[in-house]
């Protein structure tokens, strides 16, 4: 991320680094920073689906760590892709470098994925313990330097953008912030850190004009690309740069290309003056370096646009969100109703859905699964293709707003990230906790950027997934299905939980009355694995289902018997509680260990992967709907080192019941669940869309089969017995998740 270099060039030099000693303030965190540094840097699984488990445990301590010291945290989430398409190809070059990790990492061998569902846990963990958080339409790092100016607070991040943003605060890497060793007394803890600032690294080099940094992030190169004619300045400006390289920073040679960069750019006084060295340089006709007369096609006037990324806007419209305003970030421009604007800055709308409305454009996470069969991004394109079905429908006021949006484009001008128009941001942001004002400060989708989206109408009603296909990134033009359930996105606020729950359950082939045994807070989960049965190819094996099965029961006595959760025990008291804990002890021995020489089992793990894109897909659809039901704790619903552990206990032959002895709550539990999710699987629960599925392409072939019987165990009244107990067990913190 950020600019090509900065990081190792800045981390080099002690110099430019203070150390701190952290206590006592805000902090600004970049979110996605934050949760690919825990997940990746901490040794957590990826190779078997992800242990979001242990994920949300290492978040949980991190927040501790920062309530200890007293330090707020406020969390700043991207959002969507860049309506602008600056930085689509970088993401498109991610992908297929993520889609290469992911079948290296199926081998046995190195690589760095990222497990789908992070991400949502990393939410949910952030709403349950209660921390400040918003979700921008795009990519949030000039919201979050704005908000950091603004307070004149730090920001925690990894992304080197940060060393060009003057944030007074400063900018603490996440490589220095030792948060996992606290010093000081008890009253007086802080977190060892080491702070950059942009005088330092100005200072170092004969206390250059700090406005003159963005004009380096843009010649080395950032995630936005470099000018096509940069290479040929660069050429020019070799010989004259070396010729005094050793002259300046403090005596030091040029050693790095960044800082033969900041060599040059030393010289000047300010960035007109650079940018008009670099006009003389290239022969560019005399003018305005701006580009404001005849300069539009010139390296300077590009280099001058680039520069606009690392504008910082005085007031920050994040502020009014974190101190309880209502308005959400992007509202109006990104095509959203009220409801879901505000639940997207809530950060409870995926991406997908904004992406999909916006850009007509989804770029699907690539997972540990085996390359050589179809994604397992397929096994859900049903429901993606109703997401899109709902978000693309074209109404006549929806039209009318399309043409109000092109005319405004035809008619408008051009706008930058910076300058209170970097469009990448959120608009009149507010916080769904109070009442706010709309500050001055323009941070929404800019007329550029809605003019790159404007480009998508001509799609009509399909959207473009990019995903695997063998081992590569490739784009399919996906239909978008239409519901028998009319469902207007502009009045879906309006509709009542029952017509948007019977939409949920349309798409997932279900009938309400079959989740009713299921205890509300895994109902969702139930049909998820009942649609995976169905859908998944290859069909999905007995001793699959049964390890799923159990890591659901798994999370739940994980759930009740973390620290706090005695009052539910007590709730419960003719049950032994002891046996319950013996059998939790019991299925997580079965754990795949860390350096066990057994390899991965790939047919497991594609499978598995499966189960996640289904489920990954309708949280997406039932976040769009508004929740008509409530979403599981994903932190224990599925942990990859026990689910493939429990499925090579299960495939040896040994009975699943066998894990469950003296857990009579665990037990019937697991029966329940388990018939639960074949009796919603079998031929009478048809997907609403078969007939669709058989056009939408990507090499599917037929699809599962249903119809897997009855368990051995009914439910009955022992069922309903203890669904009723863990209803009550889980309704406290129901009402206060959800």
């Amino acid at each position: 991320m950020g600019v090509q270099g900065l990081t190792t060039y800045v981390e080099g030099n002690r110099n430019f680094l203070q150390n701190v000693k952290f206590r006592d303030s805000r902090l600004v965190i970049d979110g996605c920073s934050l949760y690919f540094r825990l997940y990746f840097n901490h040794g957590l699984d990826q190779q078997h689906g992800g242990d979001y488990d242990a994920f949300a445990c290492l978040l949980t301590q991190f927040l501790s760590a920062l309530a200890a010291c007293n330090i707020q945290p406020f969390v700043v989430l991207d959002g969507g892709i860049d309506p602008s398409d600056k930085k689509f190809p970088t993401l498109r070059q991610r992908l297929q470098s993520k889609i290469r990790e992911a079948d290296s990492l199926s081998h046995g061998r190195n690589g760095s994925v990222l497990p789908i569902l992070t991400r949502d846990v990393f939410i949910q963990v952030l709403i349950q313990r209660g921390v400040p958080v918003v979700q921008c339409p795009a990519e949030a790092d000039w919201e979050i330097a704005c908000l950091a100016h603004q307070w004149n607070c730090p920001v925690l991040t990894n992304d080197s953008d940060f060393y060009i943003f003057d944030l007074p605060g400063g900018y603490l890497p996440h490589h220095f912030f030792q948060w996992t060793n606290l010093n000081g007394k008890a009253s007086h803890r802080y977190i060892s850190a080491r702070c950059y600032t942009t005088t330092s690294l100005c200072r170092w080099f004969g206390g250059m004009n700090k406005e003159l940094l963005p004009l380096c992030a843009v010649l080395a190169g950032n995630d936005y690309g470099t000018p096509k004619d940069t290479e040929t300045l660069l050429g020019l400006l070799d010989a004259s740069v070396l010729g005094r390289g050793g002259g300046r920073g403090k005596g030091r040679a040029s050693t790095s290309r960044i800082e033969g960069f900041l060599l040059w750019l030393s010289s000047f006084s300010n960035p007109a003056e650079a940018l008009e060295e670099v006009s003389r340089l290239m022969g560019e006709e005399g003018g305005d370096v701006r580009g404001k007369r005849g300069q539009k096609s010139g390296l300077s006037s590009q280099l001058w646009a680039g520069m606009q990324e690392y504008h910082i806007a005085p007031q920050s419209s994040l502020a009014c969100w974190f101190s309880g305003g209502k308005a959400a970030p992007g509202g109006r421009t990104s095509g959203l109703p009220e409801c879901l604007s505000l639940a997207a800055a809530q950060g409870l709308l995926a991406p997908l859905v904004v992406d999909a409305l916006v850009m007509h454009r989804v770029l699907l996470i690539p997972q540990v699964e085996n390359s050589k069969l179809a994604s397992s991004h397929c096994s859900a394109s049903t429901i993606r293709q109703a997401i899109y079905g709902i978000l693309l429908q074209r109404g006549p006021d929806v039209q009318a707003r399309d043409m109000r949006v092109q005319e405004k484009i035809s008619h408008g001008t051009r706008g930058g990230r910076g300058r209170g128009g970097r469009g990448r941001g959120c608009g009149q942001v507010g916080g769904g906790r109070g009442q706010g004002t709309q500050q001055g400060v323009n941070v929404g989708f800019s007329i550029e950027q809605a003019a790159g989206a404007a480009t998508v109408q001509a799609q009509g009603s399909t959207v473009e997934e990019y995903g695997r296909v063998d081992l590569n990134l490739k784009k399919n033009h996906v239909e978008a299905h239409p519901l028998r359930t009319p469902l207007r996105l502009d009045t879906l606020g309006q509709a009542p939980v029952a017509v948007r729950l019977g939409v949920l359950l349309e798409v997932l082939g279900m009938k309400e009355s079959s989740l009713v045994p299921v205890p509300l807070h895994l109902r969702l989960a139930v049909a998820v694995t009942a649609f995976w049965l169905r859908e998944a190819i290859p069909t999905p094996s007995q001793p699959q289902l049964q390890a799923l099965v159990l890591g659901m029961i798994y999370g739940e006595l994980s759930w009740n018997n973390q620290p706090g959760a005695a009052h539910y025990q007590h709730a419960v008291p003719q049950l032994n509680w002891a046996a319950e804990r013996n059998v939790w002890a019991g299925l997580d021995r079965q754990r795949v260990r860390p350096g066990e020489r057994r390899g991965l089992d790939v047919g497991a793990a594609h499978s598995f992967s499966q189960w996640q894109a289904c489920l990954w897909s309708t949280l997406c659809l039932n976040q769009l709907l508004l929740m008509p039901l409530p979403e599981p704790h994903l932190s224990w619903l599925y942990s990859g080192t026990l689910v493939h552990g429990l499925f090579r206990y299960l495939k040896e032959g040994r009975a699943a019941e066998s894990l469950l002895a003296g857990g009579s709550m665990s037990g019937q539990l697991y029966s329940s669940l388990l018939d639960a999710v074949r009796n919603c699987s079998s031929k009478t629960h048809p997907s609403s869309s078969a007939a669709g599925r058989r056009k939408r392409g990507g090499g599917r072939g037929m699809r599962g089969r249903g119809g897997r019987g009855r368990g051995a165990r009914g439910g009955g009244r022992g069922t309903e017995e203890i669904n009723n107990r863990f209803a009550l067990l889980m309704s406290d913190e129901e009402s206060d998740d959800y």
